[in-house]
């Protein structure tokens, strides 16, 4: 009962492999991308954990709750409940917040009823989602839809000269004319020029100067806000709709300035402080408030209240707010507020599941989440972790890792033991990590650069910099700090240039897209299909002729059950294949369409070695490039994780020249060697011409730079400066935060070398060797 026995997991590419798990130890699982860790940890072990455990549940319930598929796997021994904590966004809406979701707004809500001045208010009017509470303007949202008048009108022209940017308003039309004859000014004057009472005339209507054609002629802007704002368009025609997403834009609530509740609930205070100041405190300074509050009828609700907070800032999120909404959180961080939730619970016996919790933390804070992952191992629980950071892979109590490779050449336990006796293995994971790997030395020298001036977005602080053109340059700082409000938002407005910002948002396509349709190749694929068995082009696509005729080229069935959720099956008649059986008939070199669907680029590469055009090896090309090696390229793109779609997007926009490139953290699920493969492709873009600049956090993005901007000292309030601007190498001695974590992390990389030449009894001049090695 010790231990979790696997025996013959076969789930997606794994082959058949059996292990032995102790419970109680963190045990972290490594190996390349797509080598078979998820399908391991999260497809087996926690897929079979949580279906077993909703099978205790009535059917009314189970009906209710996910769906998980028996793995294939021949038997589970001793398994334990699981929880999982993964990276899936926390979802939400406006009124979804980072107080909500911890339930730390609740605690606070009932604070201020009980001591808030002026007393006598329920917990409920303190609510944005309440009646009682929230704002009528904005009915709680903090902020309001309007419409952007400059988007509409140019001030520049007169009213003879068509000022309305909306057809229906062109010189001579019917509404053109109702406000010409209007006389409400001269029609020759530019519209910059009316007075205030003539502008509003116009804008808003006016009741003593009524229109001679029209006598209920409303002002331009009321009659945008009447047919945008107060109607339901999708019964006006497409027009308007597009009219809708051009000139609707939301800003701050007039009437509650965005605090969300209304006058009544920010009019009551505690030590000065309403509620409303409270949520928009970063952590730090919203825990000082806790803790200078002396109230014995509340202490137990304060004492929760500072744990709560206490948690976030352990987890590196201190810079949050509890305003902030969540679908606005990053993968990590929606990851580290999750576990909050997790922190406080006295539960055992648990299986605890991460999935790369190091995400989007900066090096500093990775100890804090190894933290926290070894006290809920402590507790009596069991910690299972995929990750690829080497501070994490090294407070393991066990490690696993999976491969040798991706794919089909992935799938099988190379490694199994503790983190000495895998720095010492020929596993490719052992490999990289004790691979120190110098700080460039050879920077690109620059003349010309882009320079950002008084940027006060968020929490910049009047920030002016230079980013150098046509180099590496990479931004790094804490979590926090603010350097994608540097670099994704005020960059591109105050850059002349043209920037292609390549992020880890969803790629806006429908679950019938692939990586193949998505880097336009498919077509090519197609036509060989085609050519090859005389037949139309429009059977080998699953959104055309040859789609199964069950599902329509789905590949799932979807049954509407009364009162309940859908139920969503695979496909019984093509099994999930899309195509019909006709079109899996037709064969290309021996290989149906969907053996090419499921093949890897390498995999296609070969296939159309001798056939295939320039372009489509390249774009496969760029996919290996990128670190997406092992992706079948027919999976769907809604599958992806947010990594992998930032370097679909890279591998499509690879072959531009002359452009400015801005990436936000591509590292993000790569294992050490696919960085390796990335800094490669990174030097081959700015040697054509490029300019690369990258948001990162990894050591290696950074040490392979040719200019380094540091954002911080800190994040949130405390952050929002530039503590540093130079070579890597001038980056080691700037005593930033940065530079001393990349100076330990090569002083440690020594070390381990060093420790490993010692376990393997190698200590005569290779010990003396590497002692001697200069950061």
């Amino acid at each position: 009962m010790n231990s979790l026995k696997l025996t013959e997991v076969s789930q997606n590419n794994l082959k058949k492999i059996s292990l032995e798990l102790q419970k109680n130890q963190l045990i972290v699982f490594t190996g390349v991308s797509g080598s078979g860790k998820s399908s391991l940890v999260f497809d087996t072990i926690a897929a079979e954990a949580q279906r077993q455990m909703n099978a205790n549940y009535p059917a009314f319930v189970r009906n209710r709750m996910p769906k998980y598929r028996k793995p294939k796997v021949m038997r589970i021994e001793n398994l334990n409940p699981a929880v999982v904590v993964d990276q899936s966004p926390l979802g939400g809406n406006q009124r979804s917040t980072v107080g909500t979701i911890t339930e730390i707004s609740s605690l606070l809500r009932l604070l201020y009823s009980r001591i808030g001045e002026p007393a006598g208010r329920s917990a409920s009017q303190f609510s944005f989602n309440h009646p009682q509470g929230m704002c009528q303007e904005c009915s709680g949202l903090g902020q309001v839809n309007v419409i952007n008048i400059d988007r509409l009108i140019d001030h520049e022209k007169t009213w003879n000269e068509g000022p309305v940017r909306d057809g229906k308003f062109a010189v001579g039309t019917w509404y053109w004319k109702q406000y010409a004859a209007a006389e409400y000014f001269e029609n020759d004057v530019a519209l910059k020029d009316l007075t205030q009472n003539q502008w509003n005339q116009l804008m808003y209507g006016h009741p003593e100067k009524l229109a001679p054609i029209n006598p209920k002629l409303e002002g331009i802007y009321r009659n945008y806000e009447r047919i945008l704002l107060k109607r339901d368009l999708s019964a006006y025609g497409k027009h308007y709709e597009e009219k809708q997403k051009e000139l609707v834009v939301q800003t701050v609530c007039p009437q509650c300035r965005g605090q969300r509740l209304c006058e009544e609930s920010l009019s009551v205070k505690i030590k000065g402080r309403s509620i409303a100041d409270c949520v928009q405190m970063d952590m730090n300074e919203f825990l000082d408030f806790l803790k200078s509050l002396d109230q014995r009828t509340v202490s137990e609700v304060i004492e929760e209240l500072i744990q709560q907070v206490q948690r976030l800032i352990d987890i590196g999120l201190d810079y949050l707010h509890l305003d902030r909404q969540t679908p606005t959180l990053s993968g990590g961080e929606a990851q580290r507020v999750k576990l909050v939730k997790h922190m406080g619970s006295s539960l055992n016996g648990m299986i605890y599941i991460f999935d790369e919790p190091s995400t989007g933390m900066h090096a500093r804070d990775v100890s804090r989440i190894n933290q926290l992952m070894q006290s809920l191992r402590d507790k009596g629980n069991t910690v299972l972790v995929v990750e690829h950071d080497p501070d994490v892979i090294a407070v393991a109590d066990e490690v696993i890792d999976i491969g040798p490779l991706a794919g089909k050449d992935g799938g099988e336990v190379v490694f199994q033991g503790s983190y000495m006796e895998l720095l010492t293995s020929d596993c490719l994971t052992g490999k990289e990590i004790r691979q120190s790997r110098p700080v460039n030395r050879s920077t690109r020298k620059w003349q010309e650069s882009i320079k950002i001036k008084n940027a006060t977005l968020h929490n910049l602080k009047n920030v002016t910099v230079e980013i150098p053109k046509h180099i590496l340059t990479v931004i790094t700082g804490v979590a926090g700090s603010g350097k994608s409000s540097l670099i994704t938002k005020v960059l591109p407005e105050q850059a002349a240039e043209t920037i292609k910002i390549i992020d880890q948002s969803p790629i806006k396509a429908t679950n019938r897209a692939t990586p193949v349709t998505y880097l336009g190749i498919y077509d090519e694929i197609r036509r060989s299909f085609s050519k090859a068995n005389n037949t139309d082009i429009g059977m080998f696509s699953f959104n055309s002729k040859g789609a199964c005729p069950i599902c329509k080229g789905k590949g799932e069935t979807t049954v509407e059950l009364v009162f309940m959720d859908p139920v969503i099956n695979e496909c019984e008649s093509c099994q999930g294949k899309r195509f019909s059986n006709k079109a899996l008939s037709y064969t290309y070199q021996g290989k149906s369409i969907i053996d090419v669907l499921a093949m890897t680029p390498k995999e296609v590469q070969k296939l159309y070695y001798q056939t295939g055009s320039k372009r489509l090896l390249e774009k496969l090309q760029a996919m290996i490039d990128t670190g997406l090696t092992y992706l079948p390229i027919g999976r769907s793109l809604s599958s992806l994780s947010g990594g992998e779609r930032q370097r679909l997007k890279l591998a499509k926009a690879i072959d531009q020249k002359e452009t400015l490139f801005v990436l936000d953290e591509p590292t993000t699920g790569l294992h050490l060697s696919d960085i390796k493969k990335l800094n490669e492709l990174f030097q081959r873009i700015v040697n054509k011409g490029n300019t690369l600049i990258i948001i990162e956090h990894h050591s290696e993005v950074i040490k392979s730079a040719d200019w380094v901007i540091d954002v911080g000292p800190e994040g949130g309030i405390n952050g929002g400066e530039i503590v540093f601007s130079g070579t890597p190498e001038e980056l080691l001695l700037s005593g930033t935060i940065t530079g001393n974590y990349l100076a330990q992390s090569m002083v440690k990389a020594v070390k381990e070398e060093v420790d490993q030449l010692k376990a393997t009894k190698h200590l005569t001049n290779e010990v003396s060797m590497v002692s001697s090695k200069k950061v």
